[in-house]
C-alpha cells in the first residue's frame, strides 16, 4: 500500500510542499503532517506546526453568540479573547459580534464540522469561511515569547498576554490573529494569517526560531 502524501489530495495545506519527510495522516479531505519524528520533547522546546487543514468556520451577527451556546460551546466575554470547548475547540471572540471556532485535534476537526451542518437562526447570524482564506500555524514550546519579539512589536509575555488572550496584530509584517493557548499542557500560540502570506510566514517564523534551535514538528509531537 502507497504512504499518504501532501499531492495525494486535492485538498492541501498552504505549505504542504515545507513538510518534506512528515508522516501524513488523511484529515478534512487532505493529508495532516502526524509525525516527523523529533517528538514532545521538540514541542515543548520550539516547535512550528501546521493547523492549515484543521476546520474551522466563523459567524457573525447579533445572534452569532446564541448559535454557538445552542452547540454547547463557551462564549468568550468580550473581544480579543478565547474560549476552550471541553473537547478542545476554541471558540475567538473577534469583535462584538464576531466569532470563530477552530476545530480540536482530538476528533480531527469532527465537531467543527457537525456545528457548521447546524442550521443558523432565521436573522442576525450568518457563517464566514475562514477554511480557505486562512492559513492556520502553531508555534509551541518555552521560547515562544522570545521567538515572537523577534517579528512581532506587540508584548507577548505571560504577564501582558495570559492564556485565552487574542491578538489582532502584525507578524513579519503580516496581518494576523493570534491566540495564546495550550495543547495537552505544552504552550501554544496558534496564528491565523491570510492564506496568500503562508508561505513567507512560515519562512519567517522558522527563521525566528533557530537561535532557540527550533524545528518544524507533526500533530503526535503533542501527544
Amino acid at each position: 500500500m502507497n504512504a499518504i502524501t501532501a499531492d495525494s489530495f486535492s485538498q492541501r495545506s498552504f505549505v504542504y510542499r515545507k513538510l518534506s519527510g512528515a508522516v501524513f495522516e488523511k484529515m478534512a479531505g487532505g493529508a495532516m503532517a502526524v509525525d516527523l519524528m523529533n517528538g514532545r520533547n521538540q514541542a515543548e522546546k520550539s516547535g512550528l506546526l501546521d493547523l492549515s487543514l484543521l476546520p474551522r468556520i466563523g459567524y457573525r451577527g447579533s445572534s452569532a453568540p446564541q448559535h454557538l451556546q445552542a452547540a454547547s460551546l463557551p462564549i468568550p466575554a468580550r473581544p480579543n479573547q478565547a474560549s476552550v470547548s471541553t473537547n478542545g475547540e476554541l471558540v475567538l471572540r473577534l469583535s462584538q459580534k464576531e466569532f470563530w471556532v477552530l476545530g480540536a485535534l482530538v476528533d480531527r476537526g469532527a465537531g467543527v464540522e457537525t456545528l457548521s451542518q447546524r442550521g443558523l437562526p432565521q436573522s442576525a447570524c450568518y457563517p464566514l469561511y475562514c477554511q480557505d482564506s486562512h492559513a492556520w500555524f502553531a508555534l509551541t514550546g518555552a521560547h515562544l515569547p522570545e521567538t515572537l519579539a523577534k517579528v512581532c512589536g506587540v508584548d507577548l509575555r505571560e504577564a501582558a498576554f495570559p492564556l485565552g488572550s487574542i491578538a489582532q496584530t502584525s507578524v513579519a509584517r503580516i496581518n494576523v490573529v493570534m491566540i495564546h493557548h495550550e495543547i495537552n499542557g505544552i504552550p501554544c500560540s496558534s496564528i491565523l494569517c491570510d492564506s496568500a502570506a503562508a508561505e513567507y510566514l512560515w519562512e519567517s517564523l522558522l527563521d525566528a526560531m533557530s537561535e532557540f534551535g527550533g524545528e518544524v514538528i507533526g500533530t503526535a509531537a503533542l501527544d
